[in-house]
């Protein structure tokens, strides 16, 4: 009989149908849990489970009652708020996971510190700040400059450096509004503040298998992520840092997962690299975002989302190795806050050599709202080539030759709140029109 999984996947992800393709790819019997009724249902054959990923013990009893009909060799979640019912719903059905204790570990900036500080890992100062606190007197106390981060988001969606006290300040109110209306809770009401890390940031994709860690992929980001926001554009690897830095790195992405208590499934690692030694920066239970995917490609053309779920269902990983050629993805930034009326310049983006795809996911008419408040892209290119700075090279080439025309809000615009259609939620801007 063919291996059974459930896919839970939020209404917003990216890679649903990737991981689809891949499951299709690999014979698997697939059943979809969905946040909510939509069409994915069919491209299931009709197998979808409707389940509230915020109401674990519910939806577990309904995921364990639905096994009734038939075994489940794995739950895979998709996206980062999938994770904590995926670990849930394996723990309840026997198959290998990553207690929630941990998952909720590396989903919270303060708590990923803490346990990073606790096993002795390299960590810059921190401290947890409460957002009613007296913030002019919490800034006389900070060491800077510093980077403010709220505790429970990703995608560097609310994060802000600064430099001074009157940064720190102005950084504090401005995730406060932005976490207003959008999290509840301890992590509504307070924010990460921790010291800036200078140096090279670099990301590692890896699978860990009864704790023990499978690098996939080093990133280099070429660009500087100095701040005050710290929006990534281009990733591209293989890492052209030394040996002995990457395999350093690796011990640290190891030491780390196990400072949280993940086990199992993929990682996706963020870190620093300076001449004080590797720092990690964030630590997620969850393969890397968006279409970012799209750029790594292992053994006979082998998608990351088809190793996850081979590793999943128990199928072999170590042999399949990333492709040989360096390959890398833009992920393109939106440039101030507006309406999106067109696209030009697609054509020859993917006319660019080593460029292999040019993705545009905003569609005219849409809002568009660029970091710290926004969590979105505009879309992804993607190129391959013999040498990490070809990749690069063809990237920047590409972004180049791209025109949007967005229409800045006007006086009246401003003074309402907009519908921000990729997160499903309502942000309110104070001025979109200087940002």
């Amino acid at each position: 009989m063919n291996a059974r999984v459930l896919l839970l996947c939020s209404s917003t992800s990216y890679r649903t149908n990737d991981f689809l393709h891949a499951a299709r790819e690999l014979d698997l019997s697939v059943v979809v849990g969905l946040s909510k009724p939509c069409a994915l249902g069919q491209l299931s054959d009709g197998r979808a489970l409707l389940l509230d990923f915020n109401a674990l013990h519910e939806s577990v009893a309904r995921i364990v009652s639905f096994t009734h009909g038939g075994p489940m060799h794995a739950v895979v979640g998709i996206d980062e708020c999938t994770m904590p019912l995926a670990g849930a719903a394996s723990q309840a059905l026997g198959l290998a996971h990553n207690s929630a204790d941990s998952i909720l570990a590396a989903h919270d900036k303060y708590s990923f510190r803490c346990a990073l500080s606790r096993a002795g890992l390299p960590s810059p100062r921190f401290s947890l700040v409460a957002l009613r606190a007296d913030l002019q007197r919490t800034a006389a106390r900070m060491v800077y400059p510093c980077v403010l981060k709220p505790r429970g988001l990703s995608g560097s969606c609310g994060v802000i450096r600064a430099d001074n006290p009157a940064d720190f300040v102005a950084a504090a109110r401005r995730i406060a509004a932005i976490l207003q209306g959008r999290v509840s809770g301890e992590h509504g009401e307070s924010i990460l503040v921790e010291t800036f890390i200078p140096g090279r940031e670099v990301a590692l994709e890896g699978l860990l298998e009864d704790g023990r860690l499978q690098v996939l992929a080093l990133f280099d980001k070429p660009e500087p992520l100095d701040g005050p926001f710290f929006e990534e554009t281009v990733y591209v690897t293989p890492s052209r840092l030394p040996d002995r830095q990457q395999q350093a790195i690796s011990s640290v992405v190891a030491a780390a997962a196990a400072a949280l208590g993940l086990r199992s499934g993929p990682v996706h690692a963020e870190l620093r690299v300076n001449a004080a030694g590797v720092w990690p920066i964030e630590l997620a239970a969850r393969s890397i975002g968006g279409r970012c995917a799209g750029s790594l490609s292992f053994g006979n053309a082998v998608s990351l989302e088809q190793l996850i779920l081979r590793q999943a269902t128990g199928l072999p990983t170590a042999h399949l190795r990333r492709e040989r050629c360096a390959s890398g993805v833009m992920m393109m930034p939106i440039p101030h806050t507006g309406q999106l009326l067109a696209v030009e310049g697609l054509e020859a983006a993917r006319a660019v050599p080593c460029i292999e795809h040019a993705i545009v996911d905003a569609h005219p008419g849409e809002s568009l709202v660029p970091l710290p408040e926004g969590d979105r892209y505009l879309g992804f290119l993607f190129a391959r080539a013999e040498s990490p700075r070809l990749v690069h090279a063809a990237l920047r080439d590409a972004f180049a030759r791209l025109r949007f025309r967005i229409r800045r809000y006007s006086a009246v615009d401003t003074r309402l709140t907009r519908y921000h259609q990729r997160a499903n939620r309502f942000i309110p801007l104070e001025n979109p029109s200087i940002r």
